[in-house]
């Protein structure tokens, strides 16, 4: 016996509503991931730090500086590597193939004329 269509429409809303609760709608009501937040207005510096005093930089810290170095090594070998990879696609091959088999035709044409 087939689902009566009003026990499919009260699943459909309970599914309904569960999703939107999830995933931070404003739909159904207020979200645990989206509140208003305890200030007035924000601080306005990066990640809530106070900027160093005038005439003094910031210290890095000790992860900087391998990221920084892994990331510009990263960036070079990619593009090195992926601009020098041989052109392997389907297209190449059969463009190198037709011109083979042109010139076998033109050498077999070129001995059959002699």
């Amino acid at each position: 016996m087939p689902p009566s269509t009003q026990s499919l429409t009260v699943a459909a809303k309970t599914l309904r509503n569960r999703i939107f609760s999830r995933s931070g709608s404003t739909s159904a009501g207020a979200s645990r991931w989206a509140t208003p937040g305890h200030e007035e207005r924000p601080k306005g510096y990066f990640m809530n730090r106070t900027p160093p005093p005038p005439g003094q930089s910031r210290k890095w810290e000790d992860w900087e500086l391998p990221c920084y170095i892994t990331s510009f090594l990263t960036i070079v070998i990619l593009g090195v590597g992926l601009n020098a990879k041989p052109d392997l696609s389907i297209e190449t091959w059969a463009h190198q193939k037709a011109l083979e088999r042109l010139e076998m035709e033109s050498l077999a044409a070129g001995d059959s004329s002699d």
